[in-house]
């Protein structure tokens, strides 16, 4: 597993396409921002030949605002797909964003791959955030390796970042996460650093040199090995105590020596099965040269190490209608399943769609079925269609290569899916599947909108419909009683993407306003009214008298309409009519603009006129009749209340209950989870928290998830109340 000094450099230049499942790698980055996650990719990229004309890497990846978003935010912010070529094996390296506003495209990559390389900083060590994904993985058993980067940082230790690791990431077994090879270290600098320039192999105990920028192999002098057996002697009984051989670790303590080809091969189904995570060690190359340091032993590993897709574990799959449907694991000849794990827009070609194959055999020009989730709920169109994909692809940087066909285990691109959206379903037409959704964040920051301009308005649709069917961690909401549309994001950055996204891709300027929450009134006490509506003004005129009492219900209640009339005093025609008035100025509310709920109207006596009395007139004496009698009652202002899961490492436990304290939150009780984590249960006001998702981060360091849920109205206290009236007479 790169420890027997081969090389291997893959084809550059042409589009790869693997002929079976065995041949393919899928293996996704994950690392915080600014690990060196995209400077890997770039180095292994340059390693195995994928380089350009003029011997530079082509950026990967399958979206066109590649550079002009991501340079504007200094981050990644989307999946990119690179894929390489080494020792025959097909690798599809997936490049994560670090930054916890595009987790989406996080987990689109997790769903797309095999196996995780976790990309972590010598100089930086190991957030809770990657903590959190290291466990995810660790829950479905997914593969892992770890990649330490900046090595050339000053600060940088490698010993100390192993063990960093080992300690976040081997909670139930320390000793299954070791490093494979040790840095060796150049002439000191006169700032008293001392370069990494090559690594020796813990196992083979052979020396790798990369400081020209090519590795060079070569056998260690006597005074070295001492230095590494310690190190190599903890990686072996590391390797051994993971052994299928239950017989390999008494013939190693007897004093037997393991034959170095069979550590390596029980190293290798160790890393496959996910009971074992080396520890590497990588860098760009120096002064112009090809290969960086450790990016031949990161292919080795992924190539020798890690699981192919014939191992993947099955996806529930069902037919449209739900009934289970068992598949043959990875099959090209099985019936096609494929999914859709990022959807982005060309300037050139339209609509691009990564996908990865699950099952079957897909070709270009193949007419597919389209099986949607029917996320109405974020905004999303339902649909179930056939479709002809247009041509199939591989990234190579910015262009797409063409390739005939691809097989089940291999991810490509697909052109001109108008209706595909990311985590759809491809299926035959003939035979249309769904397969079981990957999870999703529920975004939570609220980002209100309004088209810059009447152009603008008559694209804004289209364009928000195209931003919510290539992320499906925005939600679109018209909210109807605030009558605001709202982009719900993960985060600032998050919208921050959204609307340049709309200007730049879709040509949108779009205004961002203050986000309203569904405020309602109700009446404090009892009251009475009466609306008086008599005109006459030639011909018909209008006569309408009615008298109400209206008194406050419990909450959930709505609006109770109750006709006590008595002799007729209102005919019987023309009782729903002034019903109907009541709830029409009930829905526009009858104090501040907000809908009147939890009342109960009851109609006590009237007047009619057996000629000009009509429907019309009778509405609008049941409406005036309302406001006067809220204009003689205390009329509470009702905010919505929502119900808050808040899942936090202890440490911060503290700080988060006292931040929802100061949010007006009822803290209803905790409970203790596996981790050293607690999760808290609150009951907060929903303008409080609409910025929870930001400050939450912040509070904890980006190791805490919330989850949120409406519970009801209650009345607001009254110097709130007076504060958000204020702010509407002002807006007003």
């Amino acid at each position: 597993m790169g420890d027997k000094g081969q090389t291997h450099p893959g084809a550059a230049g042409r589009a790869l396409a693997a002929d079976h499942p065995q041949s393919v790698r899928n293996v996704v980055l994950v690392g915080h921002s600014g690990s060196g996650k995209t400077t890997l990719v770039e180095a292994l990229a340059l390693t195995a030949g994928a380089v350009n004309r003029a011997g530079r890497v082509e950026d990967g990846g399958t979206v066109s605002d590649y550079d002009e978003i991501e340079h504007r935010q200094q981050r990644s912010v989307q999946l990119s797909l690179v894929p390489v070529e080494w020792d025959g094996i097909k690798v599809n390296v997936l490049d994560t964003p670090g930054y916890a506003d595009f987790v989406g495209e996080l987990r689109a990559g997790l769903r797309a791959a095999d196996a995780a390389l976790f990309v972590v900083s010598a100089s930086d060590g190991v957030d809770g955030s990657t903590r959190m994904v290291w466990e995810e993985c660790a829950a479905v058993g997914m593969p892992r390796a770890i990649v330490v980067t900046h090595l050339e940082a000053a600060r940088a230790d490698f010993e100390e970042m192993t063990r960093i690791c080992a300690e976040a990431f081997g909670a139930d077994d320390p000793d299954a996460v070791l490093p494979l090879y040790l840095p060796l270290h150049g002439p000191q600098a006169p700032d008293g650093h001392a370069p990494v320039t090559g690594l020796i192999g813990l196992l083979s105990q052979k020396l790798f040199d990369y400081s020209t920028g090519e590795r060079k192999e070569s056998e260690p002098g006597e005074d070295e090995l001492p230095l590494i057996e310690e190190a190599r002697n903890r990686l072996i009984e590391g390797i051994i105590s993971e052994s299928e051989d239950e017989t390999l670790m008494d013939r190693y303590l007897g004093g037997e020596q393991i034959d170095i080809g069979t550590l390596i091969e029980d190293l290798e189904r160790a890393v496959a099965r996910g009971v074992f995570f080396p520890v590497l060690a990588a860098a760009p190359a120096s002064d112009g040269g090809r290969q960086g340091l450790g990016t031949v032993e990161v292919l080795e590993l992924i190539t020798r190490g890690f699981p192919t897709p014939l191992e993947h574990e099955t996806v529930r799959v069902t037919t449209i209608d739900g009934k289970p449907r068992e598949l043959r694991p990875c099959d090209p000849d099985a019936p096609l399943v494929a999914e859709v794990v990022k959807t982005s827009s060309d300037p050139y070609v339209g609509r691009l769609s990564l996908i990865r194959l699950f099952s079957g055999t897909l070709r270009a020009d193949q007419t597919v079925h389209v099986s949607g989730h029917g996320l109405s709920d974020r905004g999303h169109e339902d649909h179930d269609v056939d479709e002809r994909i247009g041509a199939l692809s591989t990234p190579f940087g910015k262009q797409q290569r063409p390739v005939s066909h691809v097989i089940a285990g291999d991810l490509a691109c697909v052109a001109k899916l108008s209706r595909a959206e990311t985590g759809d379903t491809l299926s035959a037409k003939e035979d249309p599947l769904l397969m079981e959704p990957w999870q999703m964040p529920d975004p939570l920051l609220p980002l209100a909108i309004q088209a810059h301009s009447k152009p603008d308005e008559d694209k804004l649709s289209q364009g928000l419909a195209r931003l919510v069917a290539e992320d499906p961690t925005m939600r679109l909401e018209q909210n109807q009683d605030t009558h605001q549309v709202v982009l719900w994001c993960l985060g600032e950055a998050h919208a921050d993407v959204a609307l340049e996204r709309l200007r730049s891709r879709y040509g949108v300027q779009v205004d961002v306003v203050p986000h309203k929450v569904s405020l309602r009134e109700t009446f404090a006490d009892r009251s009475g009214g009466r609306g008086r509506h008599v005109k006459q003004s030639g011909g018909h005129g209008q006569f309408a008298i009615c008298e109400i009492e209206v008194e406050p219900l419990p909450g959930g209640s709505g609006i109770e309409f109750v006709d006590k009339v008595v002799g007729g005093a209102v005919p019987r025609q023309f009782i729903p009519s002034v019903e109907k008035g009541v709830r029409s100025q009930a829905a526009k509310g009858v104090a501040a603009g907000h809908p009147l709920i939890d009342v109960r109207v009851t109609l006590l006596d009237g007047k009619a006129h057996s000629v000009d009395s009509s429907d019309a007139a009778f509405q609008t004496a049941g409406a005036l009749a309302l406001r006067e009698a809220a204009s003689e009652a205390r009329i509470h202002l009702l905010e919505p209340v929502a119900e808050v899961s808040v899942l936090v490492g202890d440490d911060f436990v503290g700080a988060v209950m006292s931040d929802l304290s100061g949010r007006r939150g009822r803290v209803l009780g905790t409970e203790q989870t596996p981790g050293g984590r607690t999760v808290i249960r609150a009951e907060v006001p929903e303008i409080e928290i609409g910025r929870y998702s930001v400050d939450l981060r912040s509070l904890s360091h980006g190791t805490a998830r919330f989850s949120r849920r409406y519970a009801r109205h209650e009345p607001m206290p009254p110097q709130v109340a007076e504060r958000v009236r204020e702010e509407a007479r002002k807006a007003s």
